[in-house]
């Protein structure tokens, strides 16, 4: 009897069972896609960035000046904005769903711990993935720029100025350029649920403190104050943390899976980042070596508003301006081409891709002006508009013709003038000119012929003498 009433009871039992197994599969499953993209994201980020490590040696190799390193670059799709829409993940979600609670803290779970001010600074970075990637570069190639010449370097470039402050911590760039995926993810989920992260944040941080690893050492001090949430109105305590020296700052480094206790949602496991050097165990918060910041430091956090905020001094001072507003507010202008997600898709996103059509509007009716342009110039050649009052502008040919007809002209109006200062004589000047060259010439033959200076003139004489002596003989022949 026994027997047949739990077989009875395990048949009843059989509904339960199964759903209990089926819910234990689908779990199973969601936590293997989760895990498997994770992996295959990973992936593809070393692949994207071993191809563009080889094709950044060649365009180097082959190419001289930096403006033809870069068009190599972007030749071959290694260019920043690529490789920022290539490596960031997509979101499963909706576009314009909000994050959960569990999605929000494992998104800040390796921030959570920084001091507020650096945290707050890693937020408003986290908005331009393009600009991170660009400030990451350029501080590996430049470790040893610091203090006012990593001012100096900063004021050249065009990022925005929460990225340039991040270039005085190397080792949080070289964090967020990791992953790419997670600081868009970050920069997005910041610009839509601001409250909710900073929530997020406040909720880590108790959980670090009842697990005991959240307390005030030499390099931060960690203190409790009661604020006023602004959107209830309710009084809620909230840890500070700030850099135990006043411009010196130490970044810390651990795992969230034991910093935090037992990380209550495995589902979604926490990012984290390991710098170099980074020893695991030795205690719950490690930090490095203390950095020199200066004015670099000027973000601040408002825990009752739910938003960040900057110290206009520190801030006026790393960046040689002159703000008198400590606000923050996200410039869509420093984006670049990468989406947003959620609300700020439609706070910002809008406005990007109004700019991006009428660009291509732009662009378009240009393309179609040149092509008819060039579609004129193939049936006959356009002719210049003229201006109200203008001459026509000569050809070259014109105005060379135009030189060799001036010169011409002007030789002969000279000979003209030339041949006018000589007065022409008269008919009666011309026979007495005419009569005095021939008197002339007698007078000379005969003078000639008298004083026998010349041959000629006594042959002239000579034939004078014989015409006359002949006359003689014609007329006195008898005197033989």
């Amino acid at each position: 009897m026994q027997c047949k009433a739990l077989r009875k009871h395990m048949i009843d039992a059989r509904p339960v069972w199964l759903a209990f197994l089926v819910g234990v599969f689908t779990v199973f499953q969601f936590a293997t896609a989760i895990a498997e993209g994770s992996e295959t994201q990973n992936q593809k980020l070393a692949q994207a960035n071993s191809n563009c490590d080889y094709w950044a040696s060649q365009c180097r190799a082959n190419w001289r000046t930096q403006s033809d390193i870069d068009g190599c670059m972007r030749h071959q799709g290694c260019d920043e904005q690529t490789q920022v829409a290539a490596t960031t993940a997509e979101d499963p979600k909706a576009p314009d769903e909000k994050l959960s609670q569990q999605e929000l803290e494992q998104l800040v779970a390796p921030i959570a711990l920084h001091p507020d001010s650096l945290m707050s600074q890693i937020l408003m970075a986290s908005t331009y993935p393009l600009d991170v990637v660009q400030a990451a570069r350029w501080a590996e190639k430049n470790p040893k720029v610091t203090g006012t010449a990593l001012e100096d370097a900063m004021q050249k470039q065009t990022w925005d100025p929460s990225v340039k402050s991040l270039t005085a911590f190397p080792q949080v760039l070289a964090m967020m350029n990791s992953d790419l995926a997670w600081t868009q993810k970050l920069g997005d989920a910041f610009l839509s649920q601001s409250e909710d992260v900073l929530a997020a944040v406040q909720l880590l941080r108790s959980k670090a403190a009842e697990a005991g690893n959240l307390e005030s050492t030499e390099q931060q001090t960690v203190t409790k104050e009661v604020v006023t949430i602004e959107s209830t109105g309710a009084k809620e305590t909230v840890y500070v943390i700030q850099p135990a020296q006043t411009n010196t700052v130490y970044v810390p480094a651990y795992n969230p899976t034991v910093v935090y206790g037992t990380w209550p949602y495995p589902a979604y496991p926490p990012y984290s980042y390991y710098p170099p050097g980074y020893v695991p165990g030795a205690r719950a918060l490690w930090f490095g070596a203390g950095l020199a910041v200066g004015g670099a430091l000027w973000g601040n956090t408002n825990w009752g508003r739910g938003d960040v905020n900057i110290n206009v001094n520190r801030y006026n001072n790393f960046n040689r301006s002159n703000i008198g507003n400590g606000n923050w507010n996200h410039n869509p202008r420093n984006r670049g081409a990468v989406p947003y997600r959620g609300d700020a898709r439609q706070k910002f996103g809008n406005r990007t891709n109004r700019n991006a059509k009428t660009r291509d509007n732009f662009r378009g009716r240009a393309d179609r002006g040149r092509q008819d342009l060039k579609r004129q110039g193939a049936r006959k050649q356009p002719s210049r508009t003229k201006k109200a009052g203008a001459k026509k502008r000569p050809s070259s040919g014109r105005k060379q013709a135009k030189r060799t007809g001036g010169q011409k002209k002007a030789k002969r109006q000279s000979a003209r003038k030339r041949q006018s200062t000589k007065r022409r004589p008269s008919a009666g000047q011309r026979q007495r000119q005419s009569g005095a060259r021939r008197s002339s010439q007698r007078r000379s033959a005969y003078q000639g012929a008298g004083r026998g200076r010349s041959s000629q003139a006594r042959r002239s004489s000579s034939r004078g003498g014989r015409s006359r002596g002949g006359g003689g003989r014609r007329g006195g022949g008898g005197r033989r």
